[in-house]
């Protein structure tokens, strides 16, 4: 097995270079002798001993994408589509610049606490973070670290996210300008004034006010983020003859909405209209599609993991980025 000493030899260029080359860190590298380098490594099938440079260097080059939103009774997190998709977003700029992903589920403080003493992790990529005791030992560990969807009082700290308040108000103004005056929110269960799924909901509740439509907790419904939960809840919305509309906080969450309510016979859109949110690829093949607000979730992983990197290697160029959205109509909402 060739060394990198013996790779820079053959490809007439510094240990440095080649070095940089394996990690990704190419920008300052000529096109032509990184095509040289590549070629040469591949020949000799080439693998990086990553473990012995990360003694060498005290980096590991591991990023940890971090879950700590546990469905409350049934599934797991990568049954959200949209979690998956910011995992595709996440995973591929990692691989690009030269790092390793490790995805974990952490419930708690304590739990999180012994990933840090068990593993050397570079940063961390976490959804759904809010200010508390969890967040306090993020903080505490020094560890570089991104806040996806985190609404957080701390300008410090490298965030990513959308309007989710803008995105609730866009969703419900529009079933009501399609005539619609009964509008059920659905979303996962939330506590307190905070985090992406209470935005939603501000957004909801003030889309009704402005067009003077009285609020209605009756029509505030919570369910897990799964299809089967959506099902149920379908099923269980079918029997409101006095609401023509729904507004569901995920795609997942609609399209399962959507087949319960066909399984009790109710239409959509006839009977119905149904809105969802993240225009992830489910949206387009329910039937009748899927209405929904549109987030880019590749391009959310994509530019957390890379703020991360850049924030690593000391060239980090922002704090918070707010992606935009926008209202993508299809088939399952009708004018009244």
């Amino acid at each position: 097995m060739p060394t990198i000493k013996d790779i820079a030899r053959e490809a007439g260029v510094s240990v440095t270079t080649v070095s940089n080359v394996i990690h990704g860190k190419s920008s300052h590298v000529a096109p032509e002798t990184v095509e040289r380098i590549n070629k040469i490594m591949d020949a000799y099938h080439y693998t990086p001993n990553m473990s012995a440079r990360a003694l060498v260097n005290k980096s590991s080059r591991i990023i940890g994408l971090i879950n700590h939103l546990v469905p409350q009774t049934h599934g797991n997190f990568m049954i959200d589509p949209f979690f998956s998709a910011v995992s595709g977003g996440v995973e591929r700029e990692v691989r690009t610049r030269g790092y390793y992903l490790m995805m974990r589920t952490v419930q708690n403080t304590e739990e999180l606490m012994s990933l840090f003493r068990n593993w050397n992790l570079d940063g961390l990529i976490i959804p759904g973070v809010f200010q508390d005791t969890f967040y306090s030992a993020i903080k505490k560990s020094g560890i570089p670290a991104v806040f996806l969807d985190s609404y957080l009082n701390d300008t410090s700290v490298l965030k990513v996210g959308i309007n989710d308040y803008q995105g609730g108000y866009m969703a419900t103004k529009h079933l009501i300008q399609k005539g619609h005056r009964n509008v059920v929110f659905v979303s996962p269960h939330f506590d307190g004034d905070e985090g992406v799924i209470y935005q939603r909901y501000c957004g909801y509740r003030d889309a009704l006010k402005e067009a003077g439509i009285p609020f209605d907790n009756a029509n505030v419904y919570a369910a897990d983020i799964s299809v089967d939960s959506g099902i149920a809840l379908g099923r269980q919305l079918a029997d409101r003859t006095d609401v023509s509309a729904v507004f569901a906080t995920a795609d997942v969450l609609a399209a399962g909405i959507m087949s319960g309510l066909q399984q009790k016979g109710v239409r959509v859109p006839d009977d119905k209209s149904i809105i969802g949110f993240d225009d992830v690829f489910l949206s387009q093949i329910t039937a009748p599609q899927l209405t929904t607000i549109h987030q880019d979730a590749d391009e959310k992983g994509s530019l957390a993991a890379g703020l991360l990197i850049d924030h690593i290697e000391k060239h980090s160029s922002g704090k918070s980025v707010t992606l935009p959205i926008s209202l993508v109509e299809r088939e399952s909402v009708r004018q009244r």
